[in-house]
C-alpha cells in the first residue's frame, strides 16, 4: 500500500513530509518502475482500477490521474472500453550526418535513415496547395526570394513502421512541381533537380491541432522541428522545408572525426 511519511512537528502537529508531492503522482511513478523494471512488460494489461485502489488505499480519482500521467509520458494506451496496456518501445531513429559528405539533398530524410523500404520509411502526400499569406508561408516565401503566390505548399506525413512519424511542410516555386506528384515516395527526389544543402536549423515546437491529429499526440506534444533551404547546382535557394519530428523518436549524430 501506498503510505504517507509523517513526523511531529515542534507545535506536536502531524505533517506529510512528501505532500508536495500528490499521491497521484507518486502511483504514477510506482506503476512506472514496474514497467521499467519489467514486472509490466509491453502489451500487457495494468489492473483494473477498482485492483489498483484496493491495492493502494486511494480512491479511483486518484488511479485515472496516475493512468492519465503514464499516457501523458506514452507509458500506457488507453483502450476505451477495454482496458489500459503498456506500450512497446518508442522506435527511435538515428540520423548519422556527417558535415562534409552530407550536403547532397536526396530527399533530406531518407539519406540517413535505416532499412528504407523494409519496415523503414514511407512519406505520404497529404495535401498540395498554393502558399497562402499565413506566417509560415511569408517566412518560406521570404527565405527563397520569392512572394508567397509563386510557390507551391507540399504537406506530407512520414511512416515508420507503420506509424506515424513527423509532418513535413515543402514550399518550392510552382514551375518545379511536377505535373502530377506520386501520393506516396519522396517529394525532393520527384522534382528531378539536382539540390544541395544551403542551411538546416534545429528548434522545438508544440503540436499544434493539425500535427496533433495527423500524427496522433495531444496537442501541445513537443515536436523536434527541422528546417532548412536547399539550393539548385548555381546556388539559387528553391526549396525550405519544416519538419515536425515527435521529439522522442530521433537523434542527429554528428561525427566529427570521420
Amino acid at each position: 500500500m501506498l503510505k504517507l511519511t509523517r513526523v511531529n512537528t515542534a507545535d506536536g502537529k502531524l505533517v506529510n513530509m512528501r505532500s508536495s508531492i500528490p499521491v497521484y503522482l507518486r502511483l504514477a511513478r510506482t506503476l512506472q518502475e514496474r514497467i521499467d523494471s519489467g514486472a509490466l512488460p509491453a502489451g500487457s494489461r495494468l489492473p483494473s482500477e477498482p485492483e489498483l485502489s484496493a491495492e493502494f488505499g486511494v480512491n479511483r480519482l486518484t488511479i485515472r490521474q496516475a493512468i492519465a500521467e503514464l499516457d501523458r509520458a506514452g507509458s500506457v494506451e488507453i483502450r476505451r472500453g477495454i482496458g489500459t496496456f503498456v506500450r512497446s518501445p518508442v522506435t527511435r531513429v538515428s540520423i548519422d550526418v556527417d558535415p562534409l559528405s552530407q550536403r547532397v539533398d536526396l530527399g533530406s530524410m531518407h539519406a540517413g535513415l535505416p532499412a528504407e523500404g523494409v519496415d523503414g520509411a514511407i512519406e505520404r502526400i497529404v495535401a498540395t496547395a498554393t502558399a497562402a499569406n499565413a506566417p509560415e508561408d511569408r517566412e518560406a516565401a521570404a527565405h527563397l526570394g520569392r512572394g508567397p503566390g509563386e510557390l507551391a505548399r507540399i504537406d506530407t506525413l512520414i511512416w515508420i513502421e507503420s506509424e506515424p512519424w513527423a509532418i513535413s511542410t515543402y514550399w518550392l516555386p510552382k514551375h518545379l512541381l511536377p505535373g502530377r506528384l506520386p501520393p506516396e515516395g519522396n517529394v525532393v527526389r520527384s522534382l528531378g533537380v539536382a539540390l544541395q544543402y544551403d542551411w538546416r536549423a534545429f528548434s522545438a515546437t508544440a503540436a499544434d491541432i493539425g500535427d496533433a491529429e495527423h500524427l496522433g499526440v495531444a496537442i501541445g506534444s513537443p515536436l523536434l522541428v527541422r528546417e532548412g533551404v536547399s539550393c539548385d547546382p548555381d546556388g539559387m535557394p528553391v526549396l525550405f522545408v519544416r519538419r515536425r519530428i515527435q521529439g522522442d523518436r530521433i537523434r542527429f549524430v554528428l561525427n566529427f572525426r570521420r
